[in-house]
């Protein structure tokens, strides 16, 4: 897909570490504008875990342009274009009806295996709570977790 009018982006590209990828209907919906830019918001704590993230409509690349400007995004707007919503398709986001990406979230694990998705309201910001989430998941028990875990199982077992 297009970043811009020049540069392309491969989802093979992206592979080694876990990524993001964020369905949405349009470029300046009011919706959208607010999912994207709390995203650029909670961009420092993706890259805590290793993550990229792209997110993808079929607006075309130089509306993306202006949008990631206007609104400071700090991440690639890919362009699903043309053909139109070849990559929404792949994923079961897009809406035929209308002609437009669904607002659906993915994790993919840095080998590009799907382990986290959720399709949301039109109309409804998915925030990034489930993102984080699924990050926490795909990395894994830590030190520190295991311990609380265990310290909870010889507290209740006390």
């Amino acid at each position: 897909m297009k970043s811009t009018p020049d540069q392309k982006v491969s989802l093979d590209e992206l592979r080694g570490q876990p990524l993001i990828m964020a369905f949405y209907p349009a470029d300046w919906s009011p919706v959208c504008t607010d999912q994207l830019s709390l995203y650029a918001m909670v961009m420092p704590e993706f890259k805590k875990y290793g993550a990229n993230l792209v997110a993808i409509s079929v607006d075309n690349v130089w509306s993306h342009i202006a949008f990631a400007k206007d609104r400071k995004l700090n991440f690639p707007l890919l362009s699903d274009f043309e053909p139109k919503g070849k990559v929404s398709q792949k994923f079961g986001a897009y809406d035929y009806k209308i002609g437009e990406s669904m607002r659906a979230l993915f994790v993919l694990d840095e080998k590009g295996v799907v382990r986290w998705s959720y399709l949301s309201p039109y109309g409804v910001n998915p925030g990034a709570d489930g993102i984080l989430s699924a990050l926490e998941q795909l990395k894994g028990p830590t030190p520190e977790n295991t311990n609380r875990e265990l310290e909870s199982a010889s507290a209740s077992t006390g």
